[in-house]
Formats: structure tokens, sequence, C-alpha cells
């Protein structure tokens, strides 16, 4: 077979038949590598597969409620829209050392473990959860490949997270061959691969973390999930800018993903959906590092206004809407004299574009000059608010740093500001007020008040 050498980018797959120290496409730095690739033409090969047998009417395939496996933690559910769907391709993100390997390790650990913690698929009215026992003994079995560790030192994680399960294999493998032939013999139920940057297959020249080499892992991970109905899950680097490292379509390949992010200052950790085709990409869950591993957190309202100093001017509680459930924070904003010719803005949580809005509508309405004044603006906890609803609380939080004036207690603000200074109703205005209540508010400043 006739090969030759292309310089592909490793960064958009730009290529090139020379090397280039820049890649015009993307503009990033020595990112081309030499690559072999075949000049045969595949016109005399073309064959054409037999569909008699899967082409169908689409009104005659019959409808199947799968069961969903829990993870063993209800956060993790909740992201994925209920529990693991059977021959699904799950990817999770985040920076290094955020706690991707050690949550997969504890669910990992807690469905191997488990007697029996499935789910229905079914949606609405007729939700059911079923209790059952295995059916095989490869039904909760586990297989966590991992590229980046030894056996050895997953051992040792696993140790100082939980005790550790028969059921759960550790294999130290980097193909992708070796993968596909362990849960030949294993039959999984899940598999973890931590993670696809450092897959390899035989099949292709380049180096691991190429974008060669990561399509070719995803799409046989994807092949090997759909045709053995193994769930599974995997890690995914990220870059300096936040994306994940490799192809976009390694994003449009799997079924779902999860981006875990958090602040290192903090011990909490959101797992927020991007992508997900059997759930809704608005739920977030809330975990915290702790010593022992990650602990998922039942009621993030009560924790992320657990250490709030009441009667401080700047001082906000806000009730954003997190995927199904509402979620109270704490916005604070600070104001202070510049000393600059102009004044600073910064923003930490929330959209820093909106937030530039609500400061111009107050300066336009309110009657308040901004032009001499720093102001800060930050979520406590690490938590991070997308939704218009965080407008009205912001804008309050700023007029009391402002005149240096606490808001009054036991008040929780919800709107959307716009740009000319009118207030806008936000949905899901009796959820919020409904969580805020529960917690002991009493008084509510909205659109609609």
């Amino acid at each position: 077979m006739k090969s030759r050498s292309e310089f592909i980018c490793q960064q958009c797959g730009y290529k090139s038949s020379s090397y280039l120290g820049k890649c015009p496409e993307c503009g990033s730095w020595n990112s081309l590598v030499e690559t072999e690739v075949s000049t045969e033409t595949p016109k005399s090969k073309l064959q054409f597969p037999n569909i008699e047998n899967s082409l169908v009417k689409l009104a005659e395939v019959k409808k199947e409620h799968s069961l969903r496996m829990s993870t063993g933690f209800s956060e993790f559910d909740r992201v994925l829209g209920g529990g693991i769907v059977p021959g699904s391709l799950v990817l999770i993100s985040g920076d290094p050392g955020i706690g991707k390997s050690t949550l997969l390790l504890q669910s990992a650990m807690r469905i191997a473990g488990s007697q029996s913690t499935v789910h229905s698929s079914q949606t609405g009215k007729n939700k059911k959860t079923v209790n059952r026992e295995p059916k095989t003994d490869n039904e909760h079995t586990v297989l966590y490949v991992t590229g980046e560790e030894s056996a050895q030192q997953v051992k040792i994680r696993a140790d100082r997270v939980g005790k550790i399960p028969p059921n759960l294999y550790i294999l130290p493998q980097t193909s992708t061959e070796a993968i596909v032939s362990a849960c030949e013999k294993l039959s999984p139920a899940i598999l973890i691969v931590d993670s696809i940057q450092t897959l390899t297959s035989e099949k292709l020249a380049g180096s691991a973390g190429s974008i060669g080499q990561i399509r070719e892992s995803a799409q046989v991970l994807q092949r090997l999930a759909k045709g053995t109905k193994t769930s599974v899950f995997v890690v995914g680097h990220v870059t300096k800018e936040g994306n994940i490292a490799g192809p976009k379509v390694l994003e449009h390949i799997v079924d779902a993903v999860l981006n875990l992010e958090g602040d290192e200052a903090y011990g909490f950790r959101i797992l927020r959906s991007v992508k997900n085709r059997f759930g809704s990409t608005f739920e977030v869950g809330v975990f915290e590092m702790a010593d022992s591993g990650m602990a998922e957190i039942a009621n993030p309202s009560q924790v992320f206004l657990s250490q709030r100093i009441e009667k401080r001017a700047g001082s906000v509680v806000c009730a954003s809407i997190a995927g199904g459930r509402p979620i109270l924070s704490e916005v604070q904003a600070l104001a202070t004299s510049t000393i600059f010719g102009v004044p600073a803005r910064r923003v930490t949580g929330l959209d820093f574009s909106r937030m530039q809005i609500v400061i111009a509508a107050l300066a336009k309405n309110a009657g308040l000059s901004f032009a001499n004044l720093d102001i800060y603006l930050n979520v406590a906890g690490g938590l991070r608010i997308t939704e218009p609803a965080a407008d009205l609380a912001a804008a309050l939080a700023v007029v009391s740093a402002v005149l240096d004036k606490p808001v009054k207690e036991r008040v929780c603000v919800f709107g959307e500001v716009g740009l000319l200074g009118e207030l806008r109703t936000v949905a899901a205005s009796k959820a919020r007020e409904k969580e805020a209540k529960r917690l002991g508010f009493s008084d509510f400043v909205t659109p609609e008040r």
C-alpha cells in the first residue's frame, strides 16, 4: 500500500505538505506533526454492506424502556438525567487536580460493590424505581483503565476513599486494542478510561494525544459501547483556554459531555452538563472535596449560605435555578475609590457583559455615579450563575455597597434587569420562593413585587 507524509496540526487538524512552524489555521506554534497517510484510492475497493436486516421503518421500531444504573451518587445521577444509560459514552472534562479521577473511581467502587442500584428510564408519572438482584456476575463488574497511573498508585487512592469491592478490575494500559480485548473477556457493565489523551491505536502512527489517535480511540470506544451495551466513561484533558483537548469531533461522538469545575481556593466542585442526549443540559451536581474523596452535597443552598455575614453592606441573597432545582447563593459587591484614570470592574461567578449592562443601567436610571469607583462583584462559594435572574441581586448589591447600607435581613432577590433599566420576570418564580422560605427567608425583591 502506497503512503506519503503529511504534516497535521494537533490542535485544529490543518494539513500541510511541508512543515510549518506556525499553523495558519489556528495560529498554534510547533503543532504540526508528520503523519503517514495512504495514497491508495478506495474507489476500486468500494464495497456495499448488506443493509436488508437493518433497514426498517421508524414507526415499526419497538420502544424499549432501558434500565439506568446508579452511579452511587445522587448528584451524579441528576446530572446524567437519572442514572447511567446502558451503551452510553460519556466524556468528563476538567482542570488538572479538580477531582475527575477521584469521582469516577468512587463511582466505580460503589457500582462494583452495590447489590442492586437499577432505575427505570421512564419519565413523568410512570417513573419507577426498581430494585432487583443481578442476573449475572458481570452486571456490576467495572473495568477501570488507567493510562496515567500505575495499578499501585490507583490502589493507594482507592484505599483512601473507601473499601475496594471484588468486582472492580484495574488495567494499566494505553492500547485501544488491549482495552477491547479486556472488555471481550470481562464483559463489564461499566468501562472507565482515564484518559482519552493517553490512548493509542496500532492502526495509526501518530503519538498519544494527537488528533488522529484521539479520533480513532473515541470511535473504537463508541463502537464498543453501542455493540456491547457497556457504558463507557472517558476522562478528557482541557487546554489552558479551558477547552477540551483534541478535535471537536470528540464532543460530537460522545452521548454526554460533563464538566467538573471549581475554584482551588474552595472545596466545592460543580459537575455541569454541557451536552446530554439522555437528559437536561441545565442540571448541576454539587460536591465537596474532602480527605476521603468527593462527598455530594444534598442541600447546596444551605452550604453556600452557611458562612454569610448578615447586616453587611454589599451582601445580597440570590435565588438562581440550576437545572430543575433552585439554589440560593450570596452575591457580594465591593465599591472603592479608584486611583486610576479608568475605574476597574472585576466580576467572578457572574457574566461580565451582563454586569456591565447592570452597572450602566443603574448609572442611567438610578442617578448614581460610578465614574470614580472600582466595583468588584463575586458569588461566594465558587458558584457560577449564568442566568439573568442574578441581575437584580447584583444591582442591589452594588447599590448597597456604594451607599454603604446593608440590605434588610432575610430578603431574597431575583429578577432580570433590562438595558433600559426595566425589571423583567424570570421563570420558576414559585420554586425559587419555596426554596427561600424553606431556609427562613420571608421577604422577596422581584419584578412582581
